[in-house]
């Protein structure tokens, strides 16, 4: 699908179930636009969960994680966002922390992160998958569908066109 999130606020935005985040995020990956279907992990410093679920093979799906914020490790390295793209995950989207950075931007996938930092966090499997995570001003649910691309984020209950 070729769009631009501009031109989807141009003809959606006011709409109900469309939203737009906050430019908070960095742009990473090889890939600077992806679109798809949303799946939610939230996981605080523990990326457990987030590895499991991307190991699933997926059709045009997007992963949202909440991870708090934190600042104080990464829960995406260059072997999840491989493992992302190799199971046929469109982008990742995280309230958190990428590591591997500059490996990561060669990997044909879309990922948006606040930045990079170099500790890896714990991988316990805490977390919550399919809830509602907010962040960014915006609730990302299961199956709502998520656009991205350097102009930034926009969310949408129904697919747009």
């Amino acid at each position: 699908m070729t769009f631009t999130t501009a031109d989807l606020c141009d003809k959606y935005s006011g709409i109900n179930g469309f939203q737009i985040a906050d430019p908070i995020f960095r742009i990473f990956g090889a890939t600077p636009a992806f679109c798809g279907q949303i799946t939610t992990i939230k996981a605080f410093e523990d990326n457990g969960l987030v590895e499991s679920t991307l190991s699933t093979k997926v059709s045009r799906r997007v992963l949202v994680v909440d991870g708090g914020g934190s600042h104080r490790c990464a829960l995406i390295d260059r072997e999840l966002a491989q493992l992302a793209y190799d199971n046929g995950w469109q982008g990742i989207a995280v309230y958190g922390c990428i590591r591997n950075a500059a490996a990561i931007d060669t990997i044909p996938i879309g990922i948006r992160a606040l930045h990079p930092h170099p500790l890896k966090s714990t991988t316990k499997g805490h977390g919550e998958q399919d809830g509602i995570v907010t962040f960014a001003g915006v609730q990302f649910r299961k199956d709502y569908f998520l656009y991205a691309d350097s102009d930034g984020i926009i969310v949408s209950e129904t697919e747009l066109s």
